[in-house]
């Protein structure tokens, strides 16, 4: 596919079309409903846009594509934008408070988002011929499944769901494109990649057969739909791989879970242990240069070491980390134990006192007004030093991703200390989930976390 540098007036005539290979296979299936994707590059977004304007002729054709966020359509570069790139020149018109393209024809595509679970209900009563889900790994089975009774047609089109979407082991997705997955290792079967397949739902069983006539047979009454999965990567949008190369490296730069699923389309790949951080990732020095940006990172807790359950509570950990100007992380210092809210309190600030000032201290704020007001107090009892408050709403997962990441690639480093140990202990077994015990990995990311922020900390 290829875009001039021309305005619409300048060529009313430009035929726009998709690239050769997956992307194109994508628009041609005649599938009832087809997912397309399996890995990040692969054109997906732009595939899906495309095959919106398929019955733009047809005046009473209609197409709606979600995703699960306003933002992700309004955000820059997202779905809106990209329309921009596209719709002009087969003479879209933008409704930019509707977020709505109307065409000479009257056919409309229109854009939506479903953040909450019962936003499914305000499309009650809707026909839409054509509807898309752009990353359907983040909508529910019953989001989906609604709309598919809302896909409906009356302008002559019959009805299609078209689907983008990037690998999730534990999304409803996962099995329902099981046929087209490999299930040892997880990798798309590429054999069967746009295979059309038939199922009927029956009590919330799906039914599959490889024709219509098969489940007519087995199940007299019943209305086959027809699905297919068609895999595409990175690899397969060379338009991408020629304008943005380094985007590969983007990928290949991904902690291993991402990087499974993203770059590889591993349909497979969890959180499990060992898959965010592997002992032999941090190097064990005898010492870090003198100086970089510094930070004592607190993920504190408030569980008395003489508790009946202190072996299975939570520790408060503070993680000290240097950065040096060469993009290398130093662990200098692993503070590690259990205390009542008090001895929690008294300890930071005798870890402070030797740290020193210059040293910057880092305090995690949990959810909620009362993970506020106790951050803030925690501040407050450090007066003299510089204390920061960093407020936290991701996952553990998500928040240790970044630093996995630099670990892997051999960028952080531990200073030889009595913690080492536990620490790496700590840190092979984590698995991503707040089940897991994670106190010191918590303080590891928000120490790398605020090294990195755009207020910089410590000193040079």
């Amino acid at each position: 596919m290829q875009l001039l540098d021309q305005s619409p007036s300048e060529s009313a005539d430009m035929e726009m079309g998709p690239q050769i290979g997956p992307q194109e296979d994508f628009l041609l299936s005649d599938a009832d409903i087809v997912i397309f994707g399996g890995q990040a590059g692969g054109g997906k977004s732009y595939g899906l846009l495309l095959e919106a304007t398929r019955h733009i002729d047809i005046p009473t054709f209609q197409a709606v594509i979600f995703r699960r966020e306003f933002t992700e359509v309004s955000a820059a570069g997202g779905l809106w934008d990209t329309a921009r790139e596209i719709y002009p020149w087969m003479g879209g018109r933008p409704s930019e408070n509707r977020y709505q393209y109307k065409f000479p024809s009257g056919a409309k595509i229109s854009f939506a988002h479903m953040q909450h679970e019962d936003d499914r209900l305000k499309w009650q009563g809707s026909q839409i011929p054509m509807i898309g889900f752009d990353e359907l790994t983040t909508f529910t089975w019953s989001q989906f499944s609604f709309m598919l009774s809302r896909n409906r047609s009356t302008c002559g089109v019959p009805p299609y769901i078209r689907a983008t979407c990037n690998p999730d082991p534990d999304h409803f997705l996962r099995k329902l494109i099981g046929w087209w997955i490999d299930d040892d290792t997880g990798l798309s079967i590429k054999e069967r990649s746009g295979v059309i397949r038939y199922f009927v739902n029956l009590d919330d069983e799906l039914h599959w057969a490889d024709t219509p006539d098969e489940l007519t047979t087995r199940f007299p009454g019943s209305i086959p739909k027809s699905l297919t999965f068609i895999n595409s990567t990175v690899f397969d949008n060379r338009i991408l791989m020629r304008e943005n190369p380094e985007y590969l490296a983007n990928l290949q730069a991904l902690p291993k879970i991402d990087r499974e699923r993203l770059l590889r389309g591993n349909w497979n790949a969890r959180a499990t242990a060992g898959m965010y951080f592997q002992r032999h990732w941090f190097e064990i020095v005898e010492a870090a240069p003198s100086y970089g940006q510094e930070i004592r990172y607190w993920d504190r807790a408030a569980t008395d070491a003489a508790s009946k359950n202190a072996a299975q509570s939570s520790w408060t950990a503070g993680v000290r980390m240097r950065r040096s100007p060469g993009g290398v992380y130093y662990v200098l210092d692993v503070c590690r134990f259990q205390g009542s809210p008090l001895e929690v309190e008294r300890t930071i600030r005798q870890v402070a006192s030797q740290d020193g000032k210059s040293v910057t201290i880092g305090i995690e704020q949990d959810p909620g007004q009362a993970g506020k007001a106790e951050a803030q107090l925690q501040v407050r009892n450090l007066a003299g030093y510089n204390a920061r408050v960093n407020p936290v709403h991701e996952s553990k997962g998500v928040r240790a991703k970044p630093v996995s990441a630099q670990a892997e690639a051999g960028n952080v480093k531990l200073v030889r200390g009595a913690w080492n140990e536990a620490f790496l202990r700590e840190v092979e077994n984590f698995d991503g989930t707040d089940a897991c015990t994670s106190d010191q990995v918590d303080a590891l990311s928000g120490a790398f976390m605020m090294l990195n922020s755009p207020k910089r900390v410590g000193t040079w």
